[in-house]
C-alpha cells in the first residue's frame, strides 16, 4: 500500500505508531432540557478494549456518539466537556467535524452496508466520500487488507463484485468493520455490534474485535455480561438512578469489575440483580 498514511490519519498521530489514548473529561449531555449525562471521565487506554455496560437507558450509547460528535447531530442535543485523542481537543473549532469522525470510526448496533453497492466498493465507500484517491492496485490491497483485518476476505475474495446486501447478517457487519478500517481510523467505536447476530457471528465478530485492538483502539457497547468479559480490557459500568442523569459508577480492569467490584451496585449489575 502506497496511500499516504496522512491523508487518512486527520488526527495526527505519534511518531511511535497509531494507537491513540482517548480520555473524555466532565463530559455532560442534553437532549432539549433533559440532562442525560453528568460530568462523565473516563480514559480508554490506546491498544486495548473498552466496555461500556449498564441498563437501558443511562447514557452509554450517547456517551459513544459524543466521542465522534455525532451527538450533535440530534436536534436540540448538546453538550459540554472535552474528547480528546493524544491531548487533541475533537471539539475544537479549528477541526472539521468530518476529520473527527474519519479518525473516529462507528460501527452500528444494525449492520448498515449500502446493499446495491459491491462488497469492494462498499469497503472503499468512506474514501471515495471523502474525495481520497488511489490507484487501482492500491485499492485492491486496501480491499484486501481490511476485509483480512475484519475476518471476511476468505470468505468473500471470489465474490467481491457481489452485492453487500446479499451478504448474511454477521457478514454484513464484518463488511461494515472492513469498511470503517479502510479510512484508517486510530479508534473504532462499535454499539452493540452483535446484538442482532446468531451465536456464530457473534463468536466471530469478537475474535475479530480481540485481533483488531493490535490496530486501533476499540470502545464497545454492550448488555452482554458474558462479551464484555471476553472481549473487553476495562470497563466502565454506568447507572442513571431515580430519573438522575447518567454518572459511571465504577470502571477499571474488567477482571476486576466482574470479580472484586468495588461498588456494591456494579456488584449487584454484573451479577444480574437488575437491568
Amino acid at each position: 500500500m502506497t496511500i499516504d498514511a496522512s491523508i487518512n490519519a486527520p488526527l495526527a498521530a505519534p511518531a511511535s505508531g497509531g494507537l491513540a489514548t482517548l480520555i473524555a473529561h466532565d463530559i455532560s449531555a442534553w437532549f432539549g432540557d433533559h440532562k442525560v449525562l453528568d460530568r462523565v471521565s473516563l480514559r480508554m487506554e490506546a491498544g486495548e478494549v473498552t466496555a461500556l455496560i449498564g441498563p437501558s437507558g443511562c447514557g452509554k450509547s450517547t456517551f459513544l456518539r459524543i466521542l465522534n460528535r455525532m451527538h450533535e447531530l440530534v436536534p436540540g442535543a448538546t453538550l459540554a466537556g472535552e474528547v480528546l485523542v493524544d491531548g487533541q481537543d475533537i471539539y475544537d473549532a479549528g477541526l472539521r467535524t468530518t476529520d473527527a469522525r474519519r479518525a473516529i470510526g462507528m460501527v452500528f448496533q444494525k449492520p448498515n452496508p449500502f446493499p446495491a453497492m459491491s462488497i469492494h466498493d462498499n469497503v472503499l465507500a468512506g474514501l471515495t466520500l471523502t474525495g481520497q484517491k488511489a490507484s487501482k492496485q492500491e485499492k485492491a490491497d486496501l480491499v484486501e487488507e481490511c476485509l483480512t483485518k475484519a475476518g471476511l476476505w476468505k470468505e468473500v475474495k471470489d465474490r467481491l463484485g457481489a452485492p453487500g446486501g446479499g451478504l448474511s447478517g454477521g457478514q454484513q457487519q464484518r463488511l461494515c468493520i472492513a469498511r470503517s478500517l479502510a479510512v484508517k481510523p486510530r479508534v473504532l467505536l462499535m454499539d452493540e455490534p452483535c446484538s442482532a447476530l446468531d451465536p456464530t457471528s457473534t463468536r466471530r465478530i469478537e475474535q475479530t474485535i480481540m485481533e483488531l485492538k493490535r490496530d486501533v483502539t476499540i470502545v464497545i457497547v454492550t448488555h452482554n455480561m458474558q462479551q464484555a468479559q471476553r472481549v473487553s480490557d476495562q470497563c466502565a459500568f454506568f447507572l442513571a438512578e431515580a430519573g438522575t442523569p447518567g454518572t459511571i459508577v465504577e470502571h477499571g480492569l474488567t477482571d476486576k469489575v466482574f470479580s472484586t467490584p468495588e461498588d456494591e451496585r456494579t456488584a449487584d449489575y454484573v451479577n444480574g440483580r437488575f437491568g
